[in-house]
């Protein structure tokens, strides 16, 4: 019970102010709103998208993460499990760099890898603050998990 009551406090457990209102509002309305133009847009940001880039199984893989992009973006919105929830979205967001800026890099340059990766920078480090500091005091989050007064 002690080790289930550390592991809810590690996940559940936030800071105690309004801090990350902003940051998960910007991180769950932009997965949201991805996940679900994967879905609109599959010739520009789906399937088509990830044959292009040279995925195997683009459907699949596509749809995957464009589920994942939209039930962790919920999550995230609403500070339920934003620990949990940034974990796939930050491997997202390294799948996301690996496979698309570093090419850009590679054929482009500096300049043009740090143009087309400034939202996805953003992203990575708005996730990493919401691995850091939780979801605040207005989230469902706070509302499950009371720390213990002792």
């Amino acid at each position: 019970m002690n080790t289930f009551r550390n592991l809810s406090s590690i996940i559940l457990s936030s800071v105690n102010d309004n801090r990350s209102i902003l940051p998960r509002i910007i991180v769950g309305l932009i997965f949201l709103s991805e996940g679900i133009q994967k879905y609109l847009f599959p010739e520009l940001v789906g399937a088509a998208r990830f044959e292009k880039i040279g995925f195997s199984n683009p459907e699949f893989l596509a749809a995957f993460v464009a589920t994942f992009e939209m039930i962790c973006g919920v999550l995230v919105l609403i500070g339920l499990l934003t620990r949990l929830a940034s974990i796939p979205l930050l491997i997202i967001m390294a799948t996301a760099l690996v496979t698309t800026k570093i090419p850009i890099l590679l054929n482009k340059g500096i300049w043009a890898m740090a143009h087309e990766s400034r939202t996805d920078f953003a992203m990575t480090l708005l996730l990493v603050y919401l691995l850091i500091y939780g979801t605040g005091k207005w989230s469902v989050d706070s509302k499950i998990y009371k720390p213990s007064k002792t």
